[in-house]
C-alpha cells in the first residue's frame, strides 16, 4: 500500500512541475515579445511602445506610429492564445486549421511546429504559429498582402525566441 502512495505522489508531483514548466514557458505579456525597434525596423516606420488591447488584457498587444490614432496606417497586432471555454490554445489553432468558405488558409513551413496564414476578406491576413502548447497570431497592416505575408513571418521568428 505504501508503495501504491509513494508511486501516486510521485506521479502527481511530477504533472505538476510539468505543468509549472508549460506554463513558464508561455508568454503572456505579448507586449513583452516585440520591441518597439524591432517592430520599427520591419515596418520602415518608427511606432511607440507596444500597448495592450484592451489595456486590461496582456495577451493582446499592438505597435504603431503615434500620430495613428485612428490605426489606420502600418502596424502591429500580437495575439498570445490563451485557453477558451475549455479549449486549449493549440485546440483552438487546430479548429483554425478547418477549411471555411471564404477564407484563405495557407500552410507555412520552418516556422514553429506548425503555422498557417489565414486571409479573411475585409479583416486582412495574419499568421497563427504553434511551438509546443504555445500558439500565438500576428497580423501586420498598411502593405499588400504579399508584403505582409513576409513582415509577419520575420516578425513571427522574433516571437518564436522568446518561446
Amino acid at each position: 500500500m505504501r508503495l501504491k502512495i509513494t508511486f501516486a505522489s510521485l506521479v502527481g508531483v511530477g504533472l505538476l512541475l510539468y505543468a509549472d514548466s508549460l506554463s513558464a514557458a508561455t508568454p503572456t505579456d505579448a507586449c513583452a515579445l516585440l520591441t518597439p525597434a524591432r517592430v520599427s525596423a520591419v515596418l520602415g516606420v518608427s511606432v511607440g511602445g507596444g500597448e495592450h488591447i484592451p489595456p486590461a488584457r496582456g495577451e493582446l498587444c499592438g505597435w504603431a506610429q503615434p500620430s495613428d490614432t485612428s490605426h489606420s496606417g502600418k502596424r502591429v497586432v500580437l495575439d498570445v492564445f490563451g485557453p477558451i471555454g475549455g479549449l486549449t490554445p493549440a485546440e483552438r489553432f487546430a479548429i483554425g486549421k478547418k477549411p471555411v468558405n471564404g477564407i484563405t488558409k495557407t500552410p507555412v513551413t520552418s516556422l514553429g511546429d506548425d503555422a498557417y496564414y489565414i486571409t479573411t476578406p475585409g479583416l486582412g491576413t495574419g499568421l497563427n504559429v504553434k511551438k509546443g502548447a504555445a500558439v500565438f497570431q500576428i497580423r501586420v497592416y498598411g502593405f499588400p498582402v504579399d508584403q505582409i505575408q513576409a513582415l509577419e513571418k520575420s516578425l513571427a521568428q522574433d516571437v518564436l525566441t522568446k518561446f
